[in-house]
């Protein structure tokens, strides 16, 4: 009660705020919501599609080169015929969103009904409500939305996951189940992947250990001039490449069998958690020097690539189309090079054959802070109603993967039938075609929810999330071995807080570490040296925060 009363006298000193800006502005008053539940007098007001054409505002973003008017977008097309609800936009550029979004949050000229991709961290959700920028969602999901509530009815760990300490749910959340548990596809986003027409060209085995992994890089080093020849390679023959620190493009998952096999998952935050559910930094044993060191050793003999350390995504896949790699590293090997000649690199064993699997990954995608109603929405039962349009299964998976019927020359489904007679969506092929690009064009993201009983009853399962979840049963699932990955789990604004300011000193330096040693090698010294100024950044603290909250998750899981 404490809380939502505070809660209430800013909100209250926002709309004051508020109210002077916008007269100055000479736009008359708003009128703010205060995060007190407005039920609506008659439930069938919101069905859809409403009498008369109602206008609600919200924020989107959109990919770079694609199409910057959503209304423009086929799914918000339809979406408008379906329930005679017009959305004004105001569509922000993704490679700027992070910048003006945060700017818009804090404007109140700028604030629009809801922030349909907002994608905030847990501490951007807790201070949003607590300055009640933000209102607390659980009871219209009772209420007003359906398809949302079936989905944590049958779920409780995901309405648990978008509960706070106190009870609110802040944000809509998006929801991608592909597989569960240690076959969830999840569970690894940086896989390997190795050249296969040039192991067969030089009669060369898939290898098992890190032994034979590096004799592998070795070959493709020495007999650079003879597959430039062979395979018609216009630029030199690079024997392995990665982007350094950058998620699935990174070379962590090499590393995993040394030591104890924890390897370095979870890139963002350096943790893991042991098989007695305690919450270690993966960064500091000795495996990881162990793995960095081995590392360096490839780098001493020129088996990685000099700018791993520098380019960005578009040269290294420009590098990587041209059939320059012998081994590289993404979600999907189509994204950098292309299927026909690749195969995953399997687990390599080095004191130990382990893979750790992400954070997180056991129920699957799951994203917080997809979507916020803000105070200024007048009629928040009716957005909600709204938003919930998003969680009906054919509209969700439109909305993540893309739509049918477009005026293009692509189409990611067609409208099919199930074995029941039934409407379902059918993923068309996607070619030669990237699919991160396609479904940019295509897609609007938001709140969503795609579950694993939806394929072949709503819709298929797309060729490449199969082939690739083919792929980690096949060669990844057999070696996680691992019981536990950490939670999902949403602490208070205090820790959360805490914990990001904490997170942005470790991180930086075990990354920026990281980088250094694969390039200059490490000795016993610098890396005491390196243990010690990490104490001083707080990793104990940190640690502890991450603990203590896996500890309650367990106890809420006894419960």
């Amino acid at each position: 009660m404490k809380h939502r009363n505070v809660k209430r006298i800013i909100a209250a000193a926002l709309a004051a705020l508020m109210v002077l800006s916008l007269a100055g502005c000479g736009r008359g008053r708003v009128k703010i919501n205060d995060g007190t539940f407005k039920p609506v007098d008659n439930p069938k007001e919101l069905e859809f599609p409403l009498k008369e054409t109602t206008t609600l505002t919200g924020m989107i973003s959109y990919p770079a080169n694609t199409e910057s008017d959503p209304n423009k977008r086929t799914i918000f097309k339809r979406l408008q015929e379906q329930t005679n609800v017009e959305i004004d936009w105001v569509a922000i550029q993704g490679d700027q969103w992070g910048d003006k979004i945060s700017l818009n949050m804090s404007d109140p000229n700028k604030l629009t009904d809801f922030v349909f991709t907002a994608g905030f961290s847990d501490s951007n959700l807790l201070k949003y409500g607590e300055q009640g920028a933000i209102i607390p969602l659980e009871e219209y999901i009772d209420n007003y939305m359906p398809n949302l509530k079936a989905v944590f009815d049958k779920y409780p760990e995901y309405r648990t996951m978008s509960t706070d300490v106190n009870g609110h749910i802040w944000a809509l959340p998006w929801i991608e189940q592909l597989g569960s548990e240690k076959t969830a596809i999840q569970t690894i986003d940086n896989m390997s992947f190795i050249n296969k027409t040039w192991l067969d060209f030089l009669n060369l085995e898939i290898p098992e250990t890190v032994d034979e992994f590096e004799q592998v890089l070795i070959a493709f080093r020495d007999n650079a001039e003879a597959l430039q020849k062979e395979f018609n390679i216009d630029g030199s023959v690079i024997p392995m490449s990665f982007i350094i620190n950058d998620g699935g493009q990174d070379p962590a998952v090499l590393i995993n069998g040394f030591g104890e096999g924890y390897g370095d998952p979870d890139k963002g935050r350096h943790i893991v958690v042991t098989d007695d559910k305690k919450v270690i930094c993966s960064a500091t044993q000795e495996g990881y020097k162990k793995g960095i060191q081995w590392l360096n050793k490839l780098y001493e003999e020129n088996l990685i690539d000099k700018e791993a350390f520098t380019h960005e995504w578009s040269t290294y896949v420009s590098k990587g189309k041209s059939g320059r790699y012998g081994v590289c590293f993404s979600w999907d090997v189509a994204n950098v090079a292309n299927l026909t000649d690749w195969v995953p690199l399997p687990v390599l064993t080095a004191d130990t054959r382990n893979l750790t699997p992400m954070n997180g990954s056991f129920t699957s995608g799951y994203d917080r802070g997809r979507c916020v109603v803000t105070a200024v929405a007048e009629n928040p039962a009716l957005v909600c109603a709204w938003l919930d349009q998003m969680y009906a299964p054919l509209q969700s998976a439109q909305n993540n993967w893309g739509t049918y019927g477009e005026s293009d020359e692509f189409d990611i489904f067609e409208m099919s039938e199930n074995a029941d007679g039934e409407p379902m969506l059918k993923h068309a092929p996607l070619g030669d075609a990237s699919p991160v690009e396609v479904r940019e064009a295509e897609a609007v993201g938001g709140p969503l929810a795609v579950l694993d009983e939806y394929y072949d009853v709503y819709v298929t399962c797309p060729d490449d999330a199969q082939y690739r979840l083919d792929w980690i049963e096949e060669y990844y699932t057999p070696d996680m071995h691992t019981k536990y990955v950490y939670p999902n789990v949403f602490m208070s604004r205090k820790d959360t807080e805490t914990l990001s300011n904490l997170q942005a000193d470790v991180q930086k330096h075990i990354n920026a570490k990281k980088a250094e040693w694969i390039m200059e090698g490490v000795t016993d010294e610098e890396w005491n040296k390196y243990l010690t100024n990490l104490e001083k950044y707080g990793l104990t603290e940190y640690l502890e925060l991450f603990q203590k909250y896996l500890d309650a998750y367990y106890e809420d899981v006894a419960e």
